[in-house]
C-alpha cells in the first residue's frame, strides 16, 4: 500500500512563499511521474504542475515563472516551490505519484494566500 504524506501548506500573505513537500512510501517502489493538483472552493481540480522520472515538468500557465517542482528520487519525494503568491492560488494542494498504471493520491494540504 502506497502512502503519501504532504506537508508545507498554510496561511501567507500576498507576495510571500511556500514549500510544499510529498514524500510516498515505501521507498520500494519506482515511481514515474510525481505531480501538485489543487482545487479551490467551488472549482475542480486542476493540474498545477508534473515532473517525470527523467526531470522533464509541465507546469499550468498561470503559475509559470513563479513555481518550480523538484524531485529526490532516492526520498520519493516531491517539492513544490511556490513564490509570488497570490490569493487565487488559495486551494487544497494534492500531491499525485503514478507506480506502473495506477496513481495514487495525498490527502492535501490547505494553502490560504491573504493579507
Amino acid at each position: 500500500q502506497v502512502q503519501l504524506v504532504e506537508s508545507g501548506g498554510g496561511l501567507v500573505q500576498p507576495g510571500g512563499s511556500l514549500r510544499l513537500s510529498c514524500a510516498a512510501s515505501p521507498s520500494i517502489f519506482r515511481i514515474e511521474d510525481m505531480g501538485w493538483y489543487r482545487q479551490a472552493p467551488g472549482k475542480e481540480r486542476e493540474l498545477v504542475a508534473t515532473i517525470t522520472r527523467g526531470g522533464s515538468t509541465i507546469f499550468a500557465d498561470s503559475v509559470k515563472g513563479r513555481f518550480t517542482i523538484s524531485r529526490d528520487n532516492a526520498l520519493n519525494t516531491v517539492y513544490l516551490q511556490m513564490n509570488s503568491l497570490k490569493v487565487e492560488d488559495t486551494a487544497v494542494y494534492y500531491c499525485r505519484v503514478v507506480i506502473g498504471i495506477r496513481d495514487y493520491w495525498g490527502q492535501g494540504t490547505q494553502v490560504a494566500v491573504s493579507s
